[in-house]
């Protein structure tokens, strides 16, 4: 990110954040919506009531900035509603999409026991409601409740998983390749079943989804074009039907 349209991410940045913080709503409201997901559904009901409390509750419109690359950090993320996604600017000012997040997880985490300045740049896809939670919060929610580390263990563990399977692809696996498996993951995410197979409403630019596989656009729509005239696909716009998932595992394989 060059110098200029960084000092303009920081002033949109801090307006976000005067936008967007508020008190934190009623208690159940958010331990509820905590049960509902697959990360918190292990905890107790009194734990989940107890992190409820912790939270506080922000929205964002799409395209609007959550934190800037550089920035200090000490919070982290839930979503609760909509898609957010995480970016890095290189040196030359191109901009690369590391990760893309839904309801229930959990980002800007490395902040939660590393402070320090932001490693990406958080970005609403949609509509955006989220949660946050700061380093002080946690530590003393963690000494109350001992059994909670292993859910924040377990949230970094599947991270550091995912980076791992992210390097081995962009080694051993061909763009084709990468982007069945990104649209498979996509797909289990985010996917919503139809008569003909799974409607992914992803939400990503060409662009951003040629970023996401660590490929150029252009090599990436052909990998598009070609499952789509294979039968495997429909395309639309920051969307895809995959009307044969079998096929998408198969290639997605190296």
């Amino acid at each position: 990110m060059a110098k200029g349209d960084r000092s303009q991410a920081r002033i949109a940045y801090s307006i976000s954040v005067a936008q967007n913080t508020s008190h934190a709503p009623e208690n159940g409201t958010i331990a509820d919506l905590l049960a509902r997901m697959p990360l918190f559904a292990v905890l107790s009901h009194e734990v989940r009531g107890n992190l409820a409390r912790q939270l506080r509750l922000h929205s964002a419109r799409r395209g609007e900035l959550i934190y800037v690359e550089g920035e200090p950090g000490h919070t982290a993320h839930i979503v609760l509603s909509g898609k957010v996604k995480s970016t890095r600017s290189t040196n030359d000012g191109r901009e690369r999409l590391l990760a893309m997040h839904g309801p229930g997880d959990m980002f800007g985490e490395l902040s939660l026991l590393d402070p320090g300045p932001r490693v990406a740049t958080a970005t609403a896809l949609t509509r955006l409601e989220y949660a946050s939670l700061d380093n002080a919060q946690l530590k003393v929610w963690l000494t109350e409740h001992n059994e909670a580390s292993w859910l924040l263990l377990q949230v970094l563990g599947h991270r550091l998983r995912q980076v791992n399977e992210d390097i081995a692809d962009l080694f051993f696996a061909d763009v084709p390749g990468r982007v069945a498996k990104a649209l498979l993951d996509l797909g289990e995410r985010f996917g919503t079943p139809v008569d003909v197979g799974l409607k992914v409403e992803h939400g990503l630019t060409q662009e951003e989804l040629a970023q996401l596989v660590g490929a150029s656009r252009e090599t990436v729509n052909k990998a598009l074009s070609d499952f789509a005239s294979q039968g495997w696909l429909q395309l639309g716009s920051r969307a895809v039907v995959l009307l044969d998932r079998d096929r998408l595992i198969r290639r997605a394989r190296w």
